[in-house]
C-alpha cells in the first residue's frame, strides 16, 4: 500500500491509496481468469485450439517498399489475452504431448 503525503499540507496524516487505484480497473480480467482455468482434458479439443491459436504472431514481417525493408513488428502482443492463450495452446500442446502421447511438433514453428 502506498503512502502519500505533501511537504507543504499543515496535517500529518497520511492519505492511502489502495492497491487497485494504482493499477486502475482491468475490464478484461473476467476474460483473462475464463481462460487460465480452461483445463484441456479432451484431445479433440486439444487438437482444435492447437490448429486456432498459431505459434507465432502471423503479423510480423517484412516489407519491401521501394528497394527499403520496412519490419512491422508483432502485433499479437497489443491482444490484452495474448499470454492466457499463449498458455491455453501450451496446455494444449502438453496434453496431447504426455497425456495422449502424440506427436506434436506439426504445431511447433
Amino acid at each position: 500500500m502506498a503512502l502519500l503525503t505533501h511537504p507543504a499540507h499543515p496535517h500529518t496524516h497520511p492519505v492511502t491509496v489502495s492497491p487497485r487505484q494504482q493499477t486502475g480497473f482491468d475490464i478484461f480480467h473476467p476474460l483473462r481468469r475464463w481462460i487460465d482455468r480452461i483445463e484441456v482434458t479432451n484431445r479433440i479439443f486439444a487438437h482444435l485450439v492447437c490448429r486456432v491459436i498459431p505459434c507465432c504472431c502471423p503479423f510480423e514481417r517484412d516489407i519491401n517498399l521501394f528497394g527499403r525493408t520496412v519490419h512491422v513488428p508483432a502485433l499479437c502482443e497489443l491482444n490484452p489475452v495474448y499470454n492466457e492463450l499463449v498458455g491455453l495452446r501450451f496446455r494444449s500442446l502438453s496434453y496431447l504431448a504426455d497425456v495422449c502421447g502424440e506427436d506434436v511438433t506439426r504445431y511447433v514453428c
